[in-house]
């Protein structure tokens, strides 16, 4: 008995998969019908070009003149011989290794002109620091201590040769 079953299973299956695959055998033909309609159809017109406009030349006569842009000779050695100069000669401090937005402010000991600070540097080393020293990398000399604050001044490049003062601090607690 279940060899007619099994036999009665294939032939369903045989019989469904008959009819499934008869659906596929339609034609085509209307499919073909539309893309060739398609093909015929007009399209949209193309938008004309734009008109390119023409500019008039102008050949500059004075090429022996100055350029407006950049500084005269005289003002740029002027500009690169006066102002302040990093002393090269000194050796450099310890924090003079590292950025200044690296360095943390943590605490100050003493008081009045001979207050000290202490600064962390990205080592997690701790060193005291005063008035008249030098840290981070743009030559920053120390110019006062406070309760919670150093201020320095920087030595930065203007961009013609020389150096100009830029006005730094670092506070505790910063970062």
């Amino acid at each position: 008995m279940s060899q007619v079953f099994a036999r009665a299973r294939v032939a369903l299956l045989a019989t469904a998969a008959a009819v499934a695959l008869g659906g596929c055998t339609r034609g085509t033909s209307d499919l073909h019908e539309w893309v060739d309609a398609e093909k015929h159809k007009k399209g949209e017109p193309i938008p004309a070009l734009p008109v390119i406009r023409t500019f008039e030349t102008f050949a500059y006569q004075d090429q022996s003149a100055r350029d407006p842009f950049s500084p005269s000779a005289a003002e740029a050695e002027t500009t690169a011989t006066s102002g302040p100069r990093p002393d090269e000669n000194r050796p450099k401090e310890p924090l003079e290794m590292f950025s200044l937005d690296s360095l943390k402010m943590v605490g100050t000991f003493g008081g009045g002109p001979a207050m000290q600070a202490l600064v962390q540097d990205p080592d997690g080393v701790i060193h005291k620091v005063h008035r008249n020293e030098y840290m981070g990398q743009a030559y920053g000399r120390i110019t006062a201590v406070s309760e919670d604050r150093i201020d320095l001044v920087e030595l930065v490049p203007n961009g013609a040769g020389g150096w100009m003062e830029r006005q730094a601090s670092i506070s505790v607690g910063d970062k």
